[in-house]
């Protein structure tokens, strides 16, 4: 924008020093398009959604076929040129340290979290740049790539989840959901939970997110909380007095009444649900730039893990 902008001011004085001579030339201004995929999402979505299939040696390799299969496929949209993964190489985080409620590895199949280091691989091979986190989460990881790279890209944010929602800014970064087929811009945040995006991390402190472990404020449901959000932006600029709160909502004697029995609570749940964006990843957006397929290093993962129908299956090789 800033750029059209200052081509709008110089053409007239260009058109009064050189007349004529504008109109021979035509500039070219193309916008980086920086692709940021939920790894870990991807690997779920491919366990529970994909065929199950078994490598030469017995391992389940199901949901590591379906990540080789979209990602190759997502490659080949012409305005995927950079890209980079992120996935919870260990679920647990510093959250753990936090709260002992919050998620954890319990429950996830060992058949699933045996793959995280094989599609690793298998996406390095496919010459993708891939941060497989510990300490951090995937989403923490890919919040710092947003953030950082906003400013040199439209930045795209492959996930439906909800918490990465926080990331987005006007329809500079946006999320979309590549199942659905949704684009979240900031318009669409706010049509959809009421609530800016910077508001999104109040929101489920309040509400509560069940799939990270965060139980919320008893009470506080989505409309409650997108009402005093909308309003008052963050849950620590909510009056303590529900007497000086100047939108109507219902029972809002006996919510005022929770939060401030929860206050600290309410803080750390904030903690919980806000996205790192200090995560000390160390490429440029120019390492982030999709060369091709490594063809020896993805041969051989094809091979270790009996894939010879993938083996064609790359369109272009570095």
């Amino acid at each position: 924008v800033t750029e059209l902008e200052l081509l709008a001011d110089l053409r007239p004085a260009l058109t009064h020093l050189f007349p004529g001579i504008v109109g021979l030339f035509r500039l070219r201004i193309s916008l980086v398009r920086l692709h940021l995929l939920d790894g870990t999402y991807e690997l779920f979505r491919s366990h529970f959604g994909a065929p199950p299939r078994t490598a030469p040696d017995g391992r389940e390799i199901g949901a590591t076929v379906g990540v080789i299969q979209s990602t190759l496929a997502l490659l080949r949209e012409p305005e995927v040129t950079h890209l980079a993964v992120a996935t919870d190489h260990v679920i647990e985080s510093f959250r753990n340290d936090l709260f002992a409620g919050y998620k954890t590895g319990a429950g996830v199949p060992p058949e699933l979290m045996a793959q995280f280091p094989l599609v690793e691989s298998a996406l390095r091979a496919i010459g993708v740049v891939v941060w497989p986190l510990v300490g951090f989460e995937a989403d923490d990881g890919l919040a710092t790539a947003a953030h950082r790279w906003k400013g040199e890209a439209q930045v795209f944010i492959l996930s439906p989840d909800k918490d990465l929602m926080q990331c987005v800014e006007g329809d500079r970064v946006v999320t979309f959901n590549r199942r659905e087929q949704k684009r979240f811009d900031a318009a669409a945040v706010v049509d959809k939970f009421g609530v800016e995006p910077s508001s999104i991390p109040d929101y489920l402190a309040l509400v509560g997110d069940t799939a990270d472990g965060v139980p919320g404020i008893p009470g506080w449901g989505a409309k409650s909380a997108a009402t005093l959000l909308a309003r008052y932006r963050t849950l620590e600029q909510i009056p303590a007095d529900v007497d000086a709160w100047d939108v109507q909502v219902r029972g809002a004697v006996r919510l005022s009444e929770n939060l401030e029995a929860r206050r600290e609570e309410a803080a750390l749940y904030k903690v919980l649900t806000t996205l790192r964006r200090d995560v000390p990843l160390e490429e440029s957006l120019g390492d982030l730039e999709w060369r091709g397929v490594k063809r020896k290093e993805y041969e051989a993962v094809c091979d270790s893990l009996g894939l010879n129908d993938l083996r064609d299956r790359p369109h272009r090789w570095a």
